[in-house]
């Protein structure tokens, strides 16, 4: 039987914990051996999984990158950030909590991408406030800004490349992007961090995001395994967007579900699935440095990703105005062994913007923003998420709002110009595959209208009302 949090005393210890955060990009739960994926390999995050929490229903609070990211290093919700879209700044006043870490001492570094601000087209990402001493910054594999440190690394190391018209995704492993995080990250472990003070590392992979390529080694396991089929659905019953979504994906910019032969769909899965792999032997690789230097015992390390990929599930590709739980739920583990029993596993509902709550508490900081501290007992039973136009603009925006309670998942689609007002509504114990909207059906108009009113609650408790109030008038 799963251990239980309870009673836990870690604000009392005397040296607050090292923090080591590891992300992925488009990285479903599902896409992990421990929550029960029989087809893939993930052996090291499997051990960290039973050496620590799994938390089987964290949602993020946007399928998107920025969004969901700037929820992340400010625990705010989206409407309250302020970072509604790709593309979009996160405003200067707002606070990162890796700022906060430095200020009280913490030695922080970042390798890989932070998606903050706007990075299209080559331009390099303006930075915050962060308080990262380290920051060795690569938005994604690709050529682009001449910031890239990923390629300054991969054309010192192979300067026969430099120019080479190259496949990024499919490179070999020991130069892969992936590879670099893990090399990055190990580096600061054992040899350029500030060993006076504890250290907050985050270790931004870019995988498995698409493009859908890996190295051929890992791509080969999966191509001789059968794997299994997408979820169907005619989508019929559910949002219209979805159907145009199926067609095109990212508003016309990438293919649509419909584009793909099931030939290639099969070969989608396997890329995707080797990137995870690949992902997973550099977590392996930095989970044994933590090991070789001594610093396991008092090292918080946190797993999780930055939202979901459709991966053909519900006849969807990539991520957009859909929010299933293969674009919301992501994996997320943590694990700290001299305070967290090995083997836990919650399914109460938790948030990304968690994370920097129980990161600064743990740390013996003030948590600010609407986040809770995961290693206590949860008292939201609630889930908020939000889509506003945020991928590839449509140009009649689509705007979504997410509330999970209890074993309910309510979307409003708000209406617009030429959309009218629709939803869902899902029963996810009686329908976890979310085969059967019941946002029309007669027999749940009750539910569907009790969960309209706390989403209205829900969004005023979280309005924005930091100002202080001067006087009564």
């Amino acid at each position: 039987m799963a251990a239980k949090v309870t009673g836990l005393n870690y604000r009392l210890l005397r040296m607050p914990p090292n923090v080591l955060l590891i992300c992925t990009d488009q990285q479903r739960f599902s896409a992990l051996g421990a929550a029960g994926n029989e087809e893939i390999d993930t052996p090291n995050l499997d051990r960290l999984a039973s050496q620590g929490v799994l938390f089987e229903n964290c949602y993020v609070q946007s399928p998107v990158c920025a969004p969901s990211r700037a929820s992340l290093m400010t625990g705010r919700y989206v409407h309250q950030h302020g970072l509604w879209a790709n593309g979009v700044g996160l405003p200067d006043h707002e606070r990162l909590f890796s700022k906060d870490l430095a200020d009280a001492g913490y030695d922080c570094g970042l390798v890989g991408k932070f998606h903050l601000n706007a990075c299209f087209g080559g331009r390099s990402e303006v930075r915050h406030d962060d308080g990262f001493r380290v920051f060795r910054w690569a938005h994604d594999p690709y050529p682009g800004s001449s910031e890239n440190e990923y390629h300054r690394w991969l054309y010192t190391v192979r300067p026969d490349l430099a120019g080479a018209d190259l496949d990024y995704d499919s490179l070999p492993a020991e130069i892969h992007y992936s590879r670099w995080i893990g090399e990055q990250t190990i580096d600061f472990l054992t040899r350029s961090r500030d060993r006076s003070k504890p250290f907050f590392f985050v270790a931004n992979f870019f995988d498995p995001h698409h493009g859908f390529g890996a190295p051929e080694e890992y791509v080969r396991r999966y191509r001789e395994r059968e794997l299994s089929r997408p979820i169907p659905d005619a989508l019929s019953g559910k949002p219209p967007i979805q159907t145009e979504a199926s067609h095109e994906s990212y508003a016309g910019h990438a293919r649509g579900f419909t584009t793909y032969s099931p030939d290639e769909l099969q070969e989608v899965k396997a890329a995707y699935y080797a990137m995870v792999t690949l992902v997973d032997d550099e977590v392996g690789r930095i989970l044994d440095a933590l090991d070789t230097e001594g610093l396991a015992e008092d090292t918080l390390v946190v797993f999780t990703s930055d939202h979901g990929e459709m991966l053909g599930d519900h006849e969807l590709m990539l991520k957009g105005p859909m929010l299933y739980e293969q674009a919301v739920r992501v994996p997320l583990l943590l694990r700290w062994p001299s305070t967290i029993p090995a083997g836990t596993r919650r399914t109460d509902l938790v948030q990304w913007i968690d994370l920097s709550a129980t990161i600064l508490t743990a740390a013996g900081l003030t948590p600010h923003g609407e986040g809770q501290d995961l290693l206590q007992p949860s008292s939201r039973g609630w889930a908020l998420c939000e889509y506003r136009n945020s991928g590839h603009p449509y140009a009649d925006p689509v705007h979504l709002t997410m509330l999970r309670r209890d074993r309910w998942k309510l979307i409003v689609q708000h209406a617009s110009r030429t959309r009218p007002r629709t939803g869902e509504l899902y029963d996810l114990t009686a329908d976890p595959s979310e085969l059967h909207n019941l946002w029309d059906d007669p027999l749940h108009r009750d539910i569907r209208t009790d969960l309209q009113e706390s989403l209205l609650d829900t969004l005023v408790a979280t309005e924005n009302r930091t100002q202080p109030r001067l006087a009564d008038w």
